[in-house]
């Protein structure tokens, strides 16, 4: 297949402003490639591609970043702001188009769905979040309706948002696994990852690692200064120690040395990318049972599960997954988490797509 991927309109990969999406994408986008499909990848100005993706070719357009809607009011309107890079993105797939035996969107926006009966080349869309927004609610529903082929999630916690004419199609997600090490021996800390804002909740986590009296190791762009200051003075000094934005690398490196991962959003997240991430380094996961991560974490496996919200319920989980076989949580990641598996189910999902496309 020549297949056209469109990345998120919210930063340029690489920058880790795109949160999960810009994993998702170098995953499917090196997995179709050793599967022998053509990869076109189109981004914001500034992009760039890790090395697994070489052989993909990478077209760049400039605009401004488009507002996330995770971040907007439930009930806003839709928003396209003067020379977005949302608009410059999606004329350079209408110009291009026909080149392509598929279009992929990975952005969470509502004008790519809204074209989807209006190209000339199958439009599909992964779609990266759950709920946010009653346009976006709407918009998936009515493609649901019409083309409902045309849409994937990452899991059935995230599907359930949305209102689907059929069973919806899941594909969990994949990651490069032999970048990640498997460490035996922790160090007494736990750790958190995510983009640093109030939905993700780390307030409990800092609450927690306080409680438990072990260190937490925060990796994450700060995407919210102010909050991130007013976590870090709920709790005593010395609790958190920030790490900031990671290459993946770093990150495994760090993450391998925590005896546990707190997983702490407080929203229905559509996967939880982090959650593999560690369990592939052998770190197992207290989670709150929300969302895709509870789909992810088998209690008494590679983590545990806690109440939603509740910080003594997250003590107790943290408390039952730092206990867990670490070997148990590299090979779930293994089972379940491979760039290898994702592209086999992505490349199943298309085929299935252009197939009842040409009948």
């Amino acid at each position: 297949m020549r297949v056209l991927v469109v990345s998120t309109p919210v930063g340029s990969l690489g920058s880790g402003q795109g949160g999960g999406v810009e994993i998702t994408l170098s995953s499917l986008v090196a997995g179709l490639l050793e599967r022998g499909h053509q990869l076109t990848v189109l981004a914001g100005e500034g992009s760039v591609l890790p090395p697994r993706c070489a052989r993909a070719e990478l077209w760049t357009v400039a605009g401004v970043d488009q507002p996330s809607w995770q971040h907007q009011p439930r009930e806003a309107a839709v928003q396209i702001p003067t020379g977005s890079l949302l608009s410059q993105l999606w004329r350079r797939v209408l110009k291009e188009q026909s080149r392509f035996d598929l279009i992929l969107n990975l952005g969470y926006d509502w004008l790519p769905l809204w074209l989807t009966p209006s190209t000339s080349t199958p439009l599909a869309h992964l779609v990266s979040m759950g709920s946010v927004s009653l346009a976006m609610d709407q918009v998936i529903a009515e493609v649901s309706q019409g083309y409902p082929d045309h849409l994937a999630f990452h899991t059935a916690a995230q599907a359930a948002d949305f209102q689907l004419s059929q069973p919806p199609i899941l594909l969990g997600n994949g990651f490069d696994l032999h970048r990640y090490r498997f460490n035996p021996s922790p160090d007494a800390q736990l750790g958190w990852a995510g983009r640093i804002a109030p939905e993700k909740g780390l307030e409990d986590a800092a609450a927690a690692a306080a409680q438990l009296g072990l260190p937490l190791v925060v990796m994450g762009l700060a995407a919210d200064p102010a909050y991130a200051a007013r976590v870090e003075a709920s709790v005593p000094a010395g609790t958190i120690r920030w790490r900031g934005f990671l290459t993946t690398d770093a990150l495994q490196a760090e993450l391998g040395r925590c005896r546990a991962l707190l997983n702490t959003p407080k929203w229905n997240e559509a996967f939880g990318n982090v959650v593999v991430e560690a369990m592939a380094c052998g770190v197992p996961v207290a989670s709150y049972r929300r969302g895709g991560p509870s789909e992810l974490i088998r209690e008494g496996l590679n983590g545990a599960l806690a109440d939603p919200d509740a910080v003594t319920s997250l003590v107790a989980a943290a408390q039952r997954a730092m206990a867990l076989e670490r070997q148990d949580c590299r090979h779930w990641a293994e089972q379940h988490g491979s760039i290898e598996r994702f592209a086999e189910r992505v490349e199943g999902w298309l085929q299935t797509l252009l197939k009842a496309r040409s009948c």
